[in-house]
């Protein structure tokens, strides 16, 4: 395969697979070494096995993070604080995207950012949807209150509320309703006490922990 030949099947892909290449074409013998080469000479990015994107000045659409994220580990979804900043409800700009599904724990750095996944069990899972990013990609995100629970599931002390004061939540972002929701219907003691905690600011934000 020529490389004219790959921009024209993949040029408006963010991420392609290596089977979109071989669609219709039949086995090609030297195609891995071809993306091997285009690889290493940075006409290609390799993000896992089987699963690349176009290096500037080639590509045409810059693929966006959660995206790649959702496209890294199959099965999974955008979450934590991640999602949290998506969602404007947090301050903070973060750079590393965290995702949660039914894989094992693990960090994947590629030339495109870095990306955590975090193991989530199957009666955890859930409230999440797919999300418009514009240009025509979409990915898989937790909604604000998912992804806080889901931050506090796996933060030791997560449900104190000094903690969860110090993300300088945005409340405005979040619907204290869909969060008492969301923790009651998972049946976790921590999930709910920290939904309640946000509950009450909601109502009273000057309820907020000071430290002594």
């Amino acid at each position: 395969m020529k490389l004219s030949e790959l921009l024209q099947i993949v040029e408006d892909e963010p991420v392609f697979e290596t089977g979109l290449l071989m669609a219709g074409r039949g086995q090609e013998p030297g195609l891995p070494a071809q993306l091997s080469r285009w690889t290493a000479s940075r006409k290609l990015f390799r993000l896992r096995r089987g699963l690349y994107a176009l290096a500037p000045p080639y590509r045409k659409v810059i693929p966006h993070p959660f995206l790649i994220a959702n496209r890294l580990m199959p099965g999974s979804y955008v979450s934590g604080l991640s999602a949290l900043a998506y969602a404007d409800a947090i301050p903070e700009f973060v750079a590393e995207v965290t995702s949660f599904g039914p894989g094992r724990p693990q960090i994947r750095e590629t030339p495109l950012g870095r990306f955590s996944y975090r193991y989530l069990k199957p009666q955890l899972r859930g409230g999440y949807r797919l999300v418009e990013l514009g240009g025509g990609q979409t990915a898989f995100v937790a909604s604000p209150e998912k992804a806080l629970l889901d931050l506090v599931h796996l933060q030791p002390g997560g449900d104190d509320p000094a903690w969860i004061d110090g993300l300088r939540l945005n409340l405005d972002a979040l619907s204290a309703r869909d969060l008492v929701r969301l923790a009651t219907a998972t049946g976790s003691p921590k999930l709910q006490r920290a939904a309640a905690h946000l509950d009450r600011l909601a109502s009273d934000p000057a309820l907020a922990y000071e430290p002594l």
